[in-house]
Protein backbone atom coordinates (compact mmCIF):
# COMPACT_ATOMS: atom_id res chain seq x y z
CA UNK A 1 0.00 0.00 0.00
CA UNK A 2 2.75 2.75 1.11
CA UNK A 3 6.42 2.65 -0.89
CA UNK A 4 8.91 1.77 1.44
CA UNK A 5 9.68 5.04 1.74
CA UNK A 6 6.27 6.30 3.18
CA UNK A 7 6.65 3.13 5.32
CA UNK A 8 10.18 4.38 6.75
CA UNK A 9 9.26 7.76 6.82
CA UNK A 10 6.07 6.80 9.15
CA UNK A 11 8.32 4.97 11.37
CA UNK A 12 11.12 7.52 12.04
CA UNK A 13 8.29 10.14 12.72
CA UNK A 14 6.75 8.09 15.13
CA UNK A 15 9.86 7.25 16.81
CA UNK A 16 11.34 11.42 16.36
CA UNK A 17 7.38 11.76 18.31
CA UNK A 18 8.32 9.15 21.21
CA UNK A 19 11.59 10.57 22.43
CA UNK A 20 10.89 14.14 21.58
CA UNK A 21 7.67 13.37 24.17
CA UNK A 22 10.49 12.64 27.27
CA UNK A 23 11.69 16.02 25.47
CA UNK A 24 14.97 14.24 23.33
CA UNK A 25 16.68 14.99 20.23
CA UNK A 26 17.65 12.04 18.33
CA UNK A 27 20.38 11.75 15.31
CA UNK A 28 20.41 9.84 12.01
CA UNK A 29 22.04 6.80 13.14
CA UNK A 30 19.27 6.38 16.37
CA UNK A 31 16.87 6.49 14.19
CA UNK A 32 18.09 4.16 11.42
CA UNK A 33 18.80 2.04 13.67
CA UNK A 34 15.78 2.20 15.63
CA UNK A 35 13.18 2.01 12.54
CA UNK A 36 15.74 -0.88 10.63
CA UNK A 37 15.98 1.47 7.82
CA UNK A 38 20.01 2.42 5.96
CA UNK A 39 21.28 5.74 7.21
CA UNK A 40 21.82 6.93 3.91
CA UNK A 41 17.78 6.19 3.10
CA UNK A 42 17.02 7.43 6.08
CA UNK A 43 18.74 10.31 5.59
CA UNK A 44 17.15 11.59 2.36
CA UNK A 45 13.30 10.39 4.11
CA UNK A 46 14.01 12.97 7.14
CA UNK A 47 15.37 15.81 4.59
CA UNK A 48 11.73 15.66 3.17
CA UNK A 49 9.92 15.30 6.33
CA UNK A 50 12.40 18.46 7.57
CA UNK A 51 11.66 20.56 4.60
CA UNK A 52 7.94 19.72 4.96
CA UNK A 53 7.91 20.95 8.45
CA UNK A 54 6.20 17.70 9.78
CA UNK A 55 10.42 17.15 12.26
CA UNK A 56 12.54 19.80 12.77
CA UNK A 57 16.11 19.16 12.43
CA UNK A 58 18.64 20.88 14.68
CA UNK A 59 22.09 21.85 14.20
CA UNK A 60 25.66 21.37 15.77
CA UNK A 61 26.00 19.70 19.01
CA UNK A 62 23.07 18.78 20.83
CA UNK A 63 21.50 18.89 18.02
CA UNK A 64 18.91 16.10 16.15
CA UNK A 65 15.84 16.01 15.11
CA UNK A 66 12.40 16.62 16.86
CA UNK A 67 8.88 17.43 16.57
CA UNK A 68 7.24 20.17 19.28
CA UNK A 69 4.80 18.55 22.02
CA UNK A 70 2.04 21.16 21.12
CA UNK A 71 2.31 20.24 17.07
CA UNK A 72 2.23 16.11 17.76
CA UNK A 73 -2.01 16.30 17.97
CA UNK A 74 -2.10 18.96 14.59
CA UNK A 75 0.37 16.45 12.21
CA UNK A 76 -1.63 13.86 10.87
CA UNK A 77 -1.04 10.79 9.00
CA UNK A 78 -2.14 11.67 6.22
CA UNK A 79 0.31 14.70 6.15
CA UNK A 80 3.34 12.15 6.64
CA UNK A 81 2.08 10.23 3.50
CA UNK A 82 1.09 13.10 1.25
CA UNK A 83 5.12 14.65 1.82
CA UNK A 84 6.50 11.67 1.15
CA UNK A 85 4.41 9.12 -1.23
CA UNK A 86 2.11 12.24 -2.58
CA UNK A 87 -1.56 11.68 -3.44
CA UNK A 88 -1.06 8.53 -4.87
CA UNK A 89 -2.36 6.49 -1.65
CA UNK A 90 -5.96 8.58 -1.93
CA UNK A 91 -6.53 8.71 -5.58
CA UNK A 92 -4.75 6.35 -7.41
CA UNK A 93 -6.18 2.88 -9.33
CA UNK A 94 -5.98 -0.44 -7.07
CA UNK A 95 -4.16 -1.92 -9.72
CA UNK A 96 -1.55 1.03 -10.51
CA UNK A 97 -3.04 1.51 -13.97
CA UNK A 98 -2.52 5.31 -15.14
CA UNK A 99 -6.06 5.73 -16.38
CA UNK A 100 -8.65 4.61 -14.21
CA UNK A 101 -11.84 6.51 -13.61
CA UNK A 102 -15.48 5.98 -12.77
CA UNK A 103 -16.05 6.29 -16.64
CA UNK A 104 -13.41 3.81 -17.34
CA UNK A 105 -12.91 1.32 -14.21
CA UNK A 106 -10.69 -1.26 -13.90
CA UNK A 107 -11.47 -4.51 -12.35
CA UNK A 108 -11.26 -3.89 -9.16
CA UNK A 109 -11.58 0.02 -9.30
CA UNK A 110 -15.38 -0.43 -7.25
CA UNK A 111 -14.17 -2.92 -4.68
CA UNK A 112 -10.76 -0.80 -3.96
CA UNK A 113 -12.87 2.51 -3.93
CA UNK A 114 -14.26 1.74 -0.47
CA UNK A 115 -10.55 0.21 0.87
CA UNK A 116 -9.33 3.76 -0.63
CA UNK A 117 -11.87 6.33 0.99
CA UNK A 118 -11.88 3.83 4.26
CA UNK A 119 -7.65 4.34 4.58
CA UNK A 120 -8.17 8.07 3.55
CA UNK A 121 -10.45 8.42 6.74
CA UNK A 122 -7.73 6.31 8.89
CA UNK A 123 -4.62 8.70 7.92
CA UNK A 124 -6.95 12.27 8.34
CA UNK A 125 -8.01 10.86 12.39
CA UNK A 126 -5.36 9.28 12.63
CA UNK A 127 -2.20 11.86 14.46
CA UNK A 128 0.96 11.58 15.85
CA UNK A 129 0.25 12.63 19.19
CA UNK A 130 -1.50 8.92 19.78
CA UNK A 131 0.84 7.15 18.00
CA UNK A 132 3.99 8.06 19.88
CA UNK A 133 1.53 7.62 23.13
CA UNK A 134 1.22 4.00 21.94
CA UNK A 135 5.00 3.88 21.77
CA UNK A 136 5.62 5.91 24.79
CA UNK A 137 3.82 3.30 26.59
CA UNK A 138 5.03 0.31 25.42
CA UNK A 139 1.62 -0.96 24.16
CA UNK A 140 2.84 -0.53 20.55
CA UNK A 141 6.41 -1.24 18.65
CA UNK A 142 8.23 -0.20 15.75
CA UNK A 143 10.19 -3.22 15.99
CA UNK A 144 9.77 -6.96 16.56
Amino acid sequence: MFSKTCEYGIRATIFIASESYQNNRVGLRDIAKKIDSPEAFTAKILQILSKDNIIHSIKGVGGGFEIPKETMSQIKLSQIVTALDGDRVFTGCGLGLSHCSEDHPCPVHDKFKSIRNELAFMLENTNLEELAMGIKSGDTFLRY
